[in-house]
């Protein structure tokens, strides 16, 4: 990869990774602790900052895209790229809306821990897969 698009790649990559693991794996857990905080008002702040992180991901996902497509990109590169958007997609496109209707639910009374969701599991599932392969991504395109 030319050394512009490398660097732009690199920071785009890292700055996802930074945020996919502030959000996902401190603010998300850490605000359920919080004194006050209740599930219906944990599931409003989290529905909230969901979705501007994943507005931001999208984004950043067509930064990284422009700037992997725009160089001479290896192989790992192009792989890691695609896995990243599909995760990315498989998130948005599939669990995010179950995750919704789950927490329109329980926000419309029904008690959480009557029907337990698998959804949490595999939106987790897939961001440790995420983070892996932003960690490898932004390694491989600033490997020169």
């Amino acid at each position: 990869m030319n050394t512009t698009s490398a660097s732009v790649a690199g920071a785009v990559t890292f700055l996802w990774l930074g945020m996919v693991l502030a959000i996902s794996f401190l603010e998300a857990p850490l605000k359920f602790r919080a004194p006050g905080v209740t599930i219906p008002i944990g599931l409003g702040i989290g529905r909230l900052v969901f979705r501007a992180l994943n507005l931001v991901e999208t984004s950043l996902a067509f930064v990284v895209v422009a700037a992997v497509a725009t160089a001479t990109p290896s192989t790992a590169a192009v792989t890691l790229t695609a896995i990243t958007l599909t995760v990315l997609a498989g998130q948005l496109i599939v669990v995010r809306p179950r995750l919704n209707r789950r927490s329109d639910a329980v926000l419309a009374g029904e008690d959480p821990a009557r029907h337990r969701s698998r959804a949490h599991l595999y939106y987790i599932a897939l961001e440790l897969v995420k983070v892996l392969s932003l960690l490898a991504l932004g390694c491989a395109v600033l490997a020169r």
